[in-house]
């Protein structure tokens, strides 16, 4: 089965259960300036699932073109992609979990033939707020799912919303698909790695007050998608998203530019991806008909950094010429008769890429001049280096690269870190403020989230392993994300410890005491950092009672009583030796 084929299916099948099909809407959204693109099949329909009537009536269904930022530095692997398309159908207070769940389950076996024994299912294990959801279970059961393939999970793993403070929300069931070797076995939950998620039905059936109260609502929706990507990446069997037919023939132009071999090299396979989603993501953001161009702010900041970071990842293969539009064709190629806006603005996407390179390319020419007046003194400082990255887009491997060719001492790699994460940071909150929940968001309960991590980092320390460092963490409204290093999965009884550990200390009312040091003194005093080269001359350090002593840029509440009950949700494996926390506050 092809793209086409799989789109065509969908929307035909849902056509005939009586949903009015509509277009793909703009990627830039008309009436929320708090985000920078559409990231979502629902982003669009938010106005007719609060209750405004749609024109088409209360069966929808399309395949929205999608563009989500958030996982920008972790596009190179097999999977992550900037631009996607979803699939989604909704009921506006017509259908709901029954007719939604059956719908899901004749697609996908009826049509796509794929055999109920390969597909498992999650739903929501209920809490304080609403009941564990057996309804969505019984109908999976009635259908022939298995019980060893119904998992039950906590909220953060199958509840969606509130969109803000308050507002509509529910349970939702996910639908996996069997990727590991042998008979299907377990379900998600006992067996994560053997299963892929393909569909998610969301149950919006609760409205959250602004005092915190979950009541049902009187015009019940259901929003579903699936990753078209993703989905035919799995059905195909191939575990590379970046070999289906969306991007071959990226890979393919990619590979005779370059003459380098996809898959050969790790380096250069991960610069390969890299240039194929970002031009990809490019093309549509140029091809969208509000023109969006690149610039220095908003959705053309992010523009601009997509495609100065392919034509940096092409350099690293071997690419010195202009290269952009002849990605951009194949792009066209594949997607144009499907998004007649991308055709009709051919002329603009390809002039758009040409001036962008052209212009990054002069830059490169003043910054090769700047490099040689710097190069006199026969040694580059890390904040020279940085000089020559912020004024004229140079990236570090090519400063390497230079140093190395004229036999130039740079020694000062941390320098240079210390001032291009710094930089980033100011970059990214700017960038970010459009987000709901991003950087830019600072509230109480973000505060508190903040505050709970440096517990659990010395918890995590204390109970499991004294070697252990945050290596990232992400943080929203509804939850904190830990990433740190450790190479098991961590048991129930490691984690029931550390919990308790947490909620010790949250209960022993510590004061949090902010100080201004060196970098230098911090350690001396055995702070703990994330990343030390992110740092200026000066720190905040902030000292919670004598538990925790962390180098930190806050916020943090005043005491840890301020924080409530810490709860871990989720545990898992992102990368070789690098775990990820889960966890809310209540």
């Amino acid at each position: 089965m092809n793209r086409k084929e799989l789109i065509k299916k969908y929307l035909e099948f849902f056509k005939s259960k009586g949903h009015a099909i509509i277009p793909s809407s703009s990627l830039i959204p008309e009436n929320d300036p708090s985000v920078l693109f559409t990231t979502a099949g629902m982003h669009p329909l938010v106005p007719f699932l609060m209750g405004q009537k749609h024109p088409l009536g209360k069966r929808i269904a399309d395949v929205q073109k999608c563009i989500r930022t958030t996982d920008i530095d972790e596009v190179g692997d097999a999977f992550h992609h900037t631009f996607f398309e979803m699939l989604g159908n909704w009921s506006l207070g017509d259908y709901f979990k029954e007719d939604a769940i059956k719908f899901s389950f004749e697609f996908l076996t009826k049509t796509l033939k794929i055999p109920k024994e390969k597909l498992a299912v999650t739903c929501f294990e209920g809490d304080k707020d609403a009941p564990r959801d057996d309804e969505a279970a019984k109908i999976w059961l009635s259908l022939g799912i298995s019980k060893e393939r119904i998992a039950f999970m906590q909220k953060s793993a199958n509840w969606w919303g509130p969109a803000g403070e308050a507002g509509p929300c529910g349970p939702d069931t996910e639908i996996f698909f069997f990727v590991g070797k042998g008979k299907p076995k377990g379900n998600p939950k006992t067996n994560e790695n053997d299963w892929c998620e393909i569909w998610n039905d969301v149950f919006m059936q609760y409205n959250k007050t602004i005092d915190g109260r979950f009541e049902s609502l009187k015009q019940k929706n259901v929003d579903t998608g699936m990753g078209v990507e993703r989905t035919l990446a799995v059905l195909s069997g191939i575990y590379d998203n970046y070999q289906t037919e969306m991007f071959l023939p990226l890979i393919k132009q990619i590979e005779k530019l370059s003459g380098k071999k996809y898959g050969k090299n790790i380096e250069e396979t991960k610069s390969m991806r890299i240039i194929a989603d970002h031009l990809k993501a490019s093309a549509f953001i140029l091809g969208d008909e509000k023109h969006i161009v690149p610039s220095n702010v908003d959705q053309g900041y992010v523009l601009r950094r997509l495609i100065r970071r392919a034509i940096r990842h092409a350099r690293l293969i071997g690419i010195e010429d202009n290269f952009t539009r002849d990605i951009a064709k194949e792009v066209l190629s594949i997607y144009s008769s499907d998004y007649p806006e991308l055709k009709k603005n051919e002329k603009f996407i390809l002039d758009e890429f040409d001036k962008e390179e052209n212009k990054f390319r002069e830059t490169l020419e003043h910054g090769l001049k700047k490099f040689e007046e710097i190069a006199k003194d026969r040694k580059i400082t890390g904040k020279e280096a940085f000089l020559l990255y912020q004024s004229f887009g140079f990236p570090l491997e090519i400063i390497e690269d230079l140093a190395k060719e004229k036999k130039i001492k740079f020694e000062e790699k941390d320098e240079f870190n210390k001032e291009f994460l710094r930089h980033q940071d100011l970059s990214r909150v700017g960038a970010e403020k459009k987000f709901k929940g991003g950087l830019g968001e600072v509230s109480e309960k973000t505060t508190k989230l903040h505050t709970a991590t440096h517990l659990l980092n010395e918890a995590l320390r204390k109970i499991v392993d004294k070697n252990i460092h945050q290596r990232g963490s992400n943080i929203t409204e509804e939850r904190l994300r830990f990433d740190f290093n450790y190479n098991q999965k961590l048991t129930d009884e490691q984690i029931k410890s550390v919990e308790d550990e947490v909620n010790k200390q949250i209960k022993k009312a510590m004061p949090v005491e902010r100080k201004e040091m060196t970098v230098e003194e911090a350690k001396k005093h055995g702070a703990q950092a994330m990343f030390s080269e992110k740092y200026g001359e000066k720190v905040s350090v902030y000292k919670i009672g004598d538990y925790s002593f962390e180098i930190c840029a806050g916020p943090h509440v005043k005491n840890t009583k301020e924080l409530g009950r810490f709860k871990i949700v989720k545990e898992e494996a992102v990368a070789a030796g690098i775990r990820r926390i889960k966890a809310v506050l209540h």
